[in-house]
């Protein structure tokens, strides 16, 4: 059963993060034999209700997962709002893996010394940017403005930071400096930018999207332009080293389903997109429209690779806005068992440096 879960409250949000703070070129040959059945295990997987987790809802919606998992293993779902969030239920064991952002994975790892998971996959690049109000033209404009993100500590969060501190525009934790940088739920900022309450807001996509065609503003900055080749990751796979540790092969599996999903949404572009948000619908209670969809799909690119330099980068981000203490990020990622899973199909591995 899916459970839609709410972002936490902005001061044990704040304490997580204060405290923790190319793509694989695809072939035509895929692994379609699913590891020898073990088990029963239940596995809880989490992802969000956004596009930049398409990875995710396709596999989930398609059966990809159910499929590649096993008869002996069961697929329990849970959706989030924002990557703290997803933390919280990683740390409380109510979800063994999850799709989410590198800032909060980041924050996991820090916060438990390297203990409570690992990265084991990237999932998406791209669709995430600051859209605007159309009388706002340069980041100067900013000053005195109130901007939204998804949650305080979220990788839009410390985007959003790391940008005005480039140019010269202070921010801090609790919404002053320069620019008031404001959290609040996605599904809420189309609601506040046409009212007028934000003035812009640094999303994921559909709601990049979403601002643009539905609330008449325009991208100010497209994330992809301030990362050497356009490549950062957006979304990555990340799972309990407890439930690594006692389930290897269930594990083994769930990157068998995530290569397999990004597969499938890779070659059948329309459909998935269709897919997706059938998806989307089913958790939020209302479908995109055909027009968001496709527009939030071009600025996406899915692929295995969890883009280890640009998740480091995003680190150095948030240490300097003042979210996340110094950590050794040596240890985070284990890919090994992706490799493999990729070297079966005959798809390019991928690396965490």
């Amino acid at each position: 059963m899916r459970k839609l879960l709410g972002p936490t409250s902005l001061l044990l949000v704040a304490a997580l993060s204060l405290a923790a703070c190319g793509s694989s070129k695809k072939s035509s040959a895929t692994a379609t034999t699913a590891p020898k059945d073990t088990g029963p295990v239940t596995l809880n997987l989490g992802y969000f209700p956004n596009v930049t987790h398409a990875t995710a809802i396709a596999g989930v919606e398609k059966g990809i997962f159910a499929k590649d998992l096993g008869t002996n293993v069961t697929l329990k779902t849970a959706t989030f709002n924002a990557g703290p969030a997803a933390v919280e239920a990683l740390f409380s064991g109510a979800i063994d893996a999850t799709y989410i952002g590198p800032n909060p994975a980041i924050n996991a790892w820090s916060q438990s010394n390297g203990t409570a998971i690992k990265i084991i996959s990237g999932a998406t690049s791209g669709g995430a940017a600051l859209v605007v109000k159309p009388t706002i033209t340069s980041a100067a404009d900013l000053k005195g403005k109130k901007i939204a993100t998804p949650q305080l500590g979220n990788t839009q969060d410390v985007a959003l930071r790391a940008y005005l501190k480039d140019k010269g525009l202070k921010t801090d934790a609790s919404g002053g400096g320069d620019v008031n940088i404001v959290p609040q739920d996605n599904s809420q900022t189309l609601d506040t930018f046409k009212a007028g309450s934000i003035d812009g807001a640094w999303v994921p996509e559909p709601w990049v999207s979403r601002l643009v065609l539905d609330g008449g503003g325009k991208v100010l900055v497209d994330e992809k332009t301030l990362w050497p080749e356009g490549k950062f990751v957006t979304t990555l796979l990340v799972v309990r080293q407890a439930f690594l540790k006692a389930h290897p092969d269930v594990v083994k599996r769930l990157l068998q389903g995530q290569v397999d999903a990004n597969d499938y949404v890779n070659k059948n572009g329309t459909e998935a997109q269709q897919v997706v948000n059938e998806g989307i619908g089913k958790i939020t209670g209302k479908k995109l429209s055909d027009a968001v969809i496709a527009a939030a799909w071009k600025n996406l690119s899915f692929t295995n690779d969890p883009l280890a330099s640009s998740l480091k980068t995003s680190a150095q981000h948030a240490q300097d806005a003042g979210l996340l203490k110094p950590v050794n990020l040596t240890g985070i990622f284990d890919v090994t068992t992706l490799n493999n899973v990729l070297k079966a199909a005959k798809e390019d591995t991928v690396t965490a440096s």
